[in-house]
């Protein structure tokens, strides 16, 4: 009896390593894909915090820009 539950328990703490291992991996990739525009904001918050509100508003308009362009883009019709 003691060797089956052991056996469970350390069946669980396979799966929170894979849970585990599935999340970094993902938060990895999101970092990957967004790192700059992430570190931009952090940068930004963290001037904001220091009394520096330029930095902010430069990294709101540049989004914005790029929203802007994504609207503005057409379909290519065949």
């Amino acid at each position: 009896m003691f060797r089956k539950r052991c056996h469970k328990l350390g069946q669980a703490m396979t799966e929170y390593i894979i849970i585990v291992a599935i999340i970094a991996l993902a938060a990895l990739a999101i970092f990957g894909l967004f790192g700059d525009r992430i570190r931009a904001m952090v940068g930004g918050a963290t001037e904001e915090l220091g009394g520096d509100a330029s930095a902010v508003q430069s990294a709101v308009g540049s989004e914005g820009d790029s929203l802007e362009h994504l609207r503005n883009l057409k379909p290519s019709g065949n």
